[in-house]
């Protein structure tokens, strides 16, 4: 191989016309590498410039993974989109005369690439190569990558001249491709801190929690660049999965990782886990996870406490994650995990003085109201027994009567409101629990009917979620069907369409129905949580005149665990 001369070294006397002939095209090439700020941009632009500088067909830079063993990326100019898909795979520079370069990072200059001993053939469909030139490129003093040129378009080997030209681009092309490194790092937190403000605000904002935990996930997705975002919450010892962020609808909500699986005991141990190739990491064990690429799994953890976990695959054979982006995500599960426990606190303060209030309602009712009430239904007594005209005291005996219902009434109201905030075991009384719970902000309690064996029927998960639902649906019809009447139908008794036993929740309001272009975030939520069952949600007519108000329908198998 003919020795490169370093970088400075004056031309021979010879070569002097020739060199100095190519400076002002030099001069173009280095304005035009420099030109542009968006990283990969600008190293398509040094292999289009160093192809035109040296005149040669097929160019490409080689970019070092961050463990210095091989290439985490591989941008080419010469060969055309049709060719790059017969050949397949890209070069990863482990093996061959990119291999080599990557490990003595030293000008290469070859008159034929095919007769190098380190040289181990091309792959099928690949275009034949010949000459070969093989450049460095440092980045603020670090190996950065390697520039390769093959194949000078007038059939002429590479000369000395085409190195120190290509050796001073690549210099040119290190302070090039630095400066759009930090510029890309830089743009790349400010992506990181808005995402990181818009979890925040979503946790605070008192909306609905599906919904926020929703923003976390999809945040996380469109941050990392991963096919997904996941958000775990504890459940029963391990890691459920709340949020899923994806192209299509995930049938994984709601489903709970047991703790005994090795991921989740790192995570709830407040330990990150990076994934590089999720087919070949034998931590995972089989399953639909086993279809991604790198993954990268983040406890969201906060002052002490692990609070349930982030999770963010990438597709199957793209690059794994930096140490900038794991750093970045590190960061942001932080902040997501302190706005989730600002969340908490902000729930509790509500929830706490939702309870004072109804204290001092039960208190009122008990001391003021039902004491008045009985003391009017004395006197009425006493009124009565004093007339002489029959019809009155019919009349007044009722009056009396529907003033001891009042008065029941009114004492089983506050003994709801005095009911303790854990939920019963039994499913009917917790749904019972929410209906009275309803009544309060509603101003009076929803009629509700039970069929079938609600406690023995359901399972655990479709219990829970039915729960929710029936949530959903009273908050919906308080905050915006402005409803005087509301019945509750639990059935769990029901067939399905596909044939299977099922329970069904329905809830119809006689209130102004959906307007059209409303926000339907709740309906939406109803709609997820019973797909992820197998089940279905769907809307109907209300019980107002004419079928005006809206009625809920949600239903799922019965057996689901």
């Amino acid at each position: 191989m003919p020795a490169a001369p370093p970088p400075g070294e004056p031309p021979r006397q010879d070569a002097s016309a020739e060199l100095l002939a190519r400076v002002p095209k030099l001069l173009d090439a280095m304005r035009s590498v420099g030109s542009g700020l968006e990283l990969h941009a600008t190293l398509r632009r040094i292999c289009e410039t160093a192809a035109d500088l040296a005149n040669a067909r097929y160019v490409a830079l080689g970019v070092l993974a961050e463990d210095g063993e091989g290439l985490a990326d591989f941008v080419h100019h010469g060969v055309d989109a049709a060719t790059v898909r017969r050949i397949g795979h890209l070069p990863d520079g482990r093996k061959g005369v990119l291999g080599a370069l990557i490990r003595d990072p030293a000008p290469v200059r070859l008159a034929d690439l095919t007769q190098d001993p380190r040289s181990c053939g091309f792959p099928e469909h690949h275009p034949p190569m010949h000459g070969f030139l093989g450049v460095p490129l440092r980045v603020q003093g670090e190996i950065y990558g390697n520039l390769y040129l093959t194949d000078k378009r007038d059939g002429e080997p590479f000369t000395d001249h085409d190195l120190a030209m290509v050796r001073v681009l690549a210099t040119e092309a290190g302070i090039a491709i630095g400066n759009a490194r930090l510029y890309e790092a830089a743009q790349q937190r400010e992506r990181w801190i808005d995402g990181s403000v818009a979890v925040t605000t979503a946790l605070l904002a008192g909306d609905d929690m599906d919904d926020a935990l929703q923003v976390v996930a999809e945040q996380a997705r469109r941050l990392s660049g991963a096919t997904a975002g996941i958000v775990l919450l504890p459940a029963d010892g391990g890691l459920e999965i709340a949020a899923v962020a994806a192209p299509r609808p995930s049938e994984a909500l709601g489903r709970v990782i047991p703790p005994d699986d090795a991921i989740v005991a790192e995570l709830l141990a407040g330990r990150a886990v990076h994934v590089d190739d999720a087919a070949t990491d034998p931590r995972l064990k089989a399953g639909p996870v086993r279809a991604y690429g790198p993954i990268m799994l983040l406890p969201l953890r906060s002052d002490g406490r692990v609070l349930g976990g982030l999770v963010m695959p990438r597709a199957r054979g793209e690059r794994p994650f930096t140490r900038a982006e794991r750093a970045l995500g590190d960061r942001f599960a932080a902040q997501a995990a302190l706005a989730l426990m600002m969340a908490d606190a902000q729930r509790d303060r509500e929830r706490l003085a939702v309870f004072e209030d109804r204290d001092r309602i039960a208190r009122d009712l008990h001391d003021l109201v039902i004491q008045r009430l009985f003391a009017t239904g004395m006197m009425l007594e006493s009124a009565r027994r004093r007339s002489a005209v029959p019809e009155v005291r019919d009349g007044v005996g009722g009056a009396v009567d529907e003033l001891d219902v009042t008065i029941q009434e009114i004492r089983s109201a506050i003994f709801a409101l005095g009911q303790p905030a854990e939920a019963p075991a039994g499913l009917r009384t917790r749904l019972l629990r929410e209906i009275t719970m309803a009544a309060v902000p509603l101003g009076f309690t929803p009629a509700h009917r039970f069929v079938g064996p609600i406690d023995a029927a359901v399972g655990d998960a479709v219990g829970k979620n039915l729960i929710a639902a029936l949530r959903e649906t009273l908050s919906n019809a308080f905050r915006h069907a402005r409803a005087t009447r509301i019945e509750v139908v639990v059935d769990a008794t029901v067939m399905l369409a596909d044939g299977r036993p099922g329970v069904r929740l329905t809830v119809a309001d006689d209130g102004v129905g959906i307007p059209a272009g409303g926000r339907r975030s709740g309906l939406h939520n109803l709609e997820r949580r019973a797909e992820t069952l197998g089940g279905a949600s769907r809307l109907g007519p209300g019980l107002g005149p004419e079928g005006g108000g809206t009625s809920v329908v949600w239903e799922a198998p019965c057996g689901t665990t």
